[in-house]
């Protein structure tokens, strides 16, 4: 009987100790965005557009 809660202890913990290894990877991992010129680029096209589909709207 002990010993079954022993094992079972020890998965416990093993389980236990992957998942904070794993989160604290997580956090240490750098995330990048993309430079703020390619969205200003991207958002005067979409100004273009919308000035060329009032044109035709006239």
């Amino acid at each position: 009987m002990y010993m079954v809660l022993v094992i079972c202890i020890i998965i416990v913990i093993v389980i236990l100790a992957l998942s904070l290894i794993t989160t604290s990877k997580a956090y240490d991992y750098k995330h990048t965005i993309d430079p703020l010129e390619d969205e200003l680029s991207s958002q005067s096209d979409v100004n273009t557009l919308k000035d060329k589909g009032d044109q035709h709207g006239k």
